[in-house]
C-alpha cells in the first residue's frame, strides 16, 4: 500500500500545483487551455510514437494476451457507451468520452510502476501490449465516435468521410500510424529527432497533470456527480473484472501475464483524459472523473493486490 501511495502522491502534487497556479492568478484559463493543446498536439503524440517504435512488434506480441485485454476493454467501452446513451440519454461525444474513460488505463505512469513492483521484468512486455490495445483500438474508437458526433445531419457516406478526414489530421492518430509502421519495419528513429521526441514525451505527464489542476479551479460539478462516480468506479472495478473474465475463458494464458493484464486494467484512466475532453467541451467533467478515479485507485489497486496474494487471480 505504501508503494502505491508513493506512486500516486507525486501525481496529486502536480495537480495541486496546477490548481494553486490557477487559483492565485499566475495562469489564466486561456493559458491552461493552451498548455492542454500543446500536450495533445505535440507531447502526447511524441509519447505514443516513442512507445510504439522502440520495440519490434514481433519480439513481444502475445496474441492471447492481446485478445483477452482487447476483448475486456472493448466490452467495457461498449457497455459504457450503451449505458450513457440509452439510460442517461447523453450526446454521442459525451458517451464516447465516458466509455473511453472506463476502458483506457494510465498504463505508463501508474499501471507500470505497480506491475513492475509486483512482477518484475514481464511488466515491460505487458505495458507494450496494453499500450497497443489502448492506442490502436480504444482511443481511436473513442475519437471516432466523438468526432462523428460533430457531423450530424449529413448522409452516412458523407459522415464517414468527414470523420475519417478529421481523424487523419489528428496528431494522436498520425503518431499511432507512424509508430506502428516504424515498429513493423524495425526502423530506428535517428538520434537527433529521437532526443526531441524524448523531450516532448517526457513533458506529457507533468503538463497534463498541471492542466488538470488548473481546470479543476472553479469547477462546478452540479448534477454530474453521479456520472463522475459511475465512470470512476466502472474503470476501477468493472474494467479489471472484464479483463479477468476474458483471460478466464481463453486457453493457454501465462499466469504471470494474466496477473499483469488485470493489474493494468485496475489502474485509473490515462492522465491526459481531460485533454481529450477539452476538444469537445468536457474538460472539467473529465478532470473531475480523473481525480476521483486516481484517488480511489489507492484502495482498489490495493484490493486487487490483496486478492492476488490470496490466490483469487
Amino acid at each position: 500500500m505504501l508503494q502505491i501511495l508513493s506512486i500516486t502522491t507525486p501525481i496529486f502534487l502536480l495537480i495541486g500545483l496546477g490548481y494553486f497556479a490557477a487559483r492565485s492568478g499566475l495562469v489564466s484559463r486561456e493559458q491552461i487551455r493552451g498548455m492542454g493543446i500543446f500536450a495533445m498536439t505535440f507531447a502526447l503524440p511524441a509519447l505514443i510514437l516513442r512507445a510504439l517504435s522502440q520495440r519490434p512488434i514481433g519480439e513481444i506480441v502475445d496474441p492471447v494476451f492481446v485478445l483477452a485485454y482487447g476483448l475486456g476493454s472493448l466490452l467495457i467501452f461498449a457497455l459504457g457507451f450503451a449505458f450513457f446513451r440509452l439510460v442517461r440519454g447523453q450526446s454521442v461525444a459525451s458517451c464516447a468520452l465516458s466509455a473511453g474513460g472506463m476502458s483506457v488505463s494510465n498504463s505508463g505512469f501508474i499501471g507500470f510502476p505497480v506491475v513492475a513492483m509486483v512482477l518484475g521484468a514481464p511488466a515491460g512486455v505487458a505495458l507494450a501490449l496494453c499500450m497497443l490495445i489502448e492506442n490502436l483500438l480504444i482511443i481511436p474508437l473513442m475519437l471516432f465516435f466523438a468526432e462523428a458526433s460533430g457531423q450530424q445531419g449529413k448522409g452516412r457516406g458523407a459522415l464517414l468521410g468527414e470523420t475519417f478526414k478529421r481523424l487523419a489530421r489528428n496528431p494522436i492518430i498520425l503518431a499511432i500510424v507512424l509508430g506502428l509502421c516504424l515498429s513493423l519495419l524495425q526502423v530506428s528513429i535517428p538520434a537527433i529527432p529521437l532526443k526531441a521526441i524524448d523531450m516532448l514525451a517526457n513533458a506529457s505527464a507533468p503538463v497534463a497533470l498541471f492542466v488538470i489542476g488548473g481546470t479543476l479551479f472553479g469547477l462546478r460539478i452540479g448534477g454530474a456527480g453521479t456520472e463522475i462516480a459511475l465512470v470512476a468506479l466502472a474503470k476501477l472495478i468493472l474494467h479489471p473484472l472484464a479483463v479477468g473474465l476474458a483471460f478466464a475463458v481463453l486457453p493457454d494464458i501465462d499466469p504471470t501475464m494474466r496477473l499483469a493484464g488485470i493489474l493494468f486494467a485496475s489502474a485509473p484512466m490515462l492522465s491526459v483524459y481531460p485533454l481529450f475532453g477539452q476538444r469537445f467541451g468536457f474538460e472539467e467533467r473529465c478532470a473531475a472523473i480523473l481525480v476521483t478515479a486516481t484517488a480511489l485507485s489507492f484502495f482498489t489497486m490495493g484490493g486487487v493486490l490483496a486478492l492476488m496474494g490470496a490466490g483469487v487471480f
